[in-house]
């Protein structure tokens, strides 16, 4: 980056300009950008990486159980904020408006779950868990309407908006909304590895700390598994752990996520992106690296403090270049997981995978709208009918990545308790009461309707049209 130098003032002095950004914003946004321009990315040397030991990355059956006593149970809520990151639009799904609204199960959204679990926990142990969702400038309209629903609910309901930094011209390095593009495509949030500045920013953080909350358990709002977990918190209370991943056993589909490694005597994770090209398939390994990241995350509230006073959470920068409107463009992002490496006496946990269970598609909602899963108490539970360990592979076509298109082509959810795999493909519609089982795969040659009939039984089944059934 010979011309960096030359970069810095200029992009400055255009932010400067930019009346819509606070100044916390600006200072985010320049510092971010001068540590890109610098190229300060660490170096990982691969040699020097260890697996974790078990002080580090701690298995979840190690950890002590919560006694019975309701009053060790409202000594550890009383400690605890539930933060989820909602700034994710439902665009991919098909859905208009932030994805947390999306109807998981029940005519219930991802919200009124993370709502329902939050106030049978106020409501049973007389505390007073509060929820705060951290927006983006895509979802803070739409989301301040939605919240108030739950006025009347027993959950105090706090949200803030996430920074909002300008997309930059790749090729002369300068703010989009400077050139003119006003609109909110010339704008990005930069990652949920903003969520410890910004939650500092919004005065959130002191509040909390003035209430005598101690930890922050921060999680994606898809994640169905991401309930809070009194053994965790009681265990990183007793040794005062800062800052605490939730890591589970990589299987095949997880093989870009995170992991956690030692590196100089420190915790951290190691993403893809760092990975060296001639070590990227050892990356993917199941056999030296073994968990990956949830991203269910718990953090000491002081501790975020000290270090965003301080300006010492450095996380690694992500770059993601887009092409919008024919327009090469530059956003610089960070992750929350990367921040790890920051915090003293910092840990993973080795859960189970129920912990980690997201929406991400349509084939997630069919797992979770299945006979796979019930609902009890705003959290959803595996059906112990299914005696496989891992959910069933499930890959439906573009017919179906919408969730509109989705629901209309199953007239009711068909039971997969049984089901190892499904691959679905061109204008397929399921009738009610559909039975799958074993390997299952269905194919309408284009230009042709396939319907599976009521009450259909498939099991281990290729079928390429009526005559197969």
């Amino acid at each position: 980056m010979a011309a960096a130098t030359e970069k810095l003032p200029q992009l400055k002095s255009a932010v400067d300009g930019l009346t819509e950004m606070s100044e916390n914003e600006k200072s985010g946004f320049i510092n971010l950008v001068s540590r890109y321009l610098s190229g300060e990315a660490q170096h990982i040397e691969w040699s020097k990486i260890q697996t974790p030991t078990d002080e580090i990355v701690v298995p979840y059956d190690k950890m002590d159980n919560v006694s019975e006593d309701a009053s060790e149970t409202k000594y550890l809520l009383d400690k605890l904020v539930v933060l989820k990151l909602n700034g994710g639009l439902g665009t991919t799904m098909g859905c208009t408006g932030p994805k947390s609204v999306i109807e998981v199960r029940d005519g219930l959204t991802f919200l009124d779950l993370i709502v329902i679990q939050i106030e049978n926990l106020n409501n049973k142990y007389g505390c007073k868990v509060p929820l705060v969702l951290m927006n983006s400038f895509n979802t803070h309209d739409d989301t301040q309407k939605i919240v108030e629903k739950y006025t009347n609910s027993n959950v105090d309901i706090h949200t803030f908006n996430q920074s909002k930094y300008p997309r930059v011209v790749a090729d002369e390095f300068v703010p989009w909304p400077s050139k003119g593009k006003t609109d909110k495509d010339g704008w990005y949030p930069p990652g949920h590895g903003d969520v410890f500045p910004s939650l500092m920013n919004s005065g959130k953080l002191d509040a909390f700390l003035s209430q005598g909350k101690e930890y922050v358990f921060i999680a994606n709002s898809d994640n169905l598994g991401a309930i809070v977990d009194l053994k965790i918190l009681k265990h990183l209370i007793q040794n005062k752990n800062e800052y605490c991943m939730e890591v589970t056993p990589k299987t095949l589909a997880d093989v870009k996520g995170g992991t956690l490694i030692s590196y100089e005597g420190k915790v951290q994770l190691l993403e893809i992106a760092q990975v060296p090209d001639e070590h990227v398939n050892e990356f993917k390994s199941i056999e030296k690296f073994k968990i990956f990241n949830t991203n269910n995350l718990w953090v000491n509230l002081k501790a975020i403090k000290k270090l965003v006073e301080a300006d010492a959470l450095k996380m690694e920068i992500i770059p993601n270049p887009k092409e919008v409107d024919g327009v090469k463009v530059l956003q610089l992002e960070t992750a929350a997981g990367a921040a790890i490496r920051f915090f003293d006496n910092a840990i993973g946990v080795n859960v189970p995978r129920s912990r980690f269970l997201p929406v991400k598609a349509t084939s997630d909602l069919l797992l979770v709208q299945s006979d796979l899963y019930t609902l009890v108490d705003g959290f959803v539970t595996r059906n112990k009918a299914r005696t496989n360990p891992t959910n069933p592979a499930i890959e439906l076509g573009p017919e179906f990545k919408k969730v509109a298109s989705f629901l209309s082509r199953f007239k009711s959810i068909p039971s997969i308790v049984e089901l190892d795999s499904l691959k679905v493909s061109g204008d397929v519609w399921f009738g009610s009461g559909v039975v799958l089982k074993g390997k299952v795969s269905v194919k309408a040659n284009s230009g042709t309707k396939l319907e599976i009939p009521d009450n259909a039984v498939l099991e281990n089944k290729d079928i390429n049209g009526p005559e197969d059934l």
